[in-house]
């Protein structure tokens, strides 16, 4: 597959033809455009219709390989994965799936995830949270308050809000998937009102999951979190074109 003619890019600095490359392939390759199986064509034909140097091209190419997205192989060429080998939780791949149309099956597997991961981790929290991840969570309560999710700062507490949760875990390898979690709610809840308002408030769903990990109620934090993401999700879906 040889890039389309009409996407030629302005020369530049290296690392931002770099990333260029990199986000336009990435988000062809995500939304579908480029089907796993597919083989891009070659680096010459390639870095010549995106009016980029060839060292461009193929750190652009390094990068798509390190999120999982392609694999070269001398002779037979640089080949898209299969989905499951995509590292979905990677904020910039998100970023990716989210800038067109998302495909319902991505949504969905992010959503399953955090189904299963975040309220183990709400029920963790609520065992061993202590007075620096209480105030944390109280920090971005009061934020996500004061400025809405429909402003990017009160995206941003929505995001330390989870990222207080898995902290307050006292788990290392939680804490680990803070970026990729943060970054799935940040895009969801982005997608959900990019034509309308979001079709409700979020906010109690948030509040009733900080209530009860501060007052150390284990079954209601997990509860409570596991409510908040079917809510998101069935949001998220019907915000979708059909």
């Amino acid at each position: 597959m040889v890039v389309d003619e009409q996407i030629r890019k302005p020369r530049g600095t290296g690392r931002r033809l770099r990333g260029a490359v990199a986000n336009y392939l990435g988000t062809a390759i995500v939304s579908g455009s480029i089907a796993p199986g597919e083989r891009l064509s070659g680096e010459v034909a390639n870095a010549e219709a995106l009016d980029v140097s060839r060292s461009a091209y193929r750190e652009a190419v390094q990068v798509l390989t390190a999120k999982g997205l392609v694999e070269s192989r001398p002779k037979a060429g640089t080949r898209v994965l299969p989905r499951s080998r995509w590292n979905l939780l990677d904020p910039e791949v998100l970023a990716w799936a989210f800038a067109n149309e998302p495909d319902l099956g991505i949504v969905r597997d992010l959503f399953e995830l955090r189904a299963i991961v975040e309220p183990a981790a709400a029920r963790l929290a609520a065992e061993r949270r202590d007075k620096t991840d209480i105030k944390l969570l109280r920090d971005a309560l009061t934020a996500m308050r004061r400025h809405t999710l429909a402003t990017d700062a009160g995206r941003a507490a929505d995001r330390d809000f989870h990222d207080a949760i898995l902290r307050a875990t006292r788990n290392d390898a939680l804490v680990a998937l803070s970026a990729g979690i943060g970054a799935a709610v940040n895009w969801t809840t982005q997608y959900k009102q990019r034509l309308r308002a979001l079709p409700r408030d979020p906010l109690p769903d948030h509040v009733r999951v900080g209530e009860a990990i501060i007052a150390g109620d284990i079954e209601a934090a997990g509860l409570a979190m596991h409510t908040l993401i079917d809510q998101a999700f069935d949001d998220t879906r019907a915000a979708m074109v059909r």
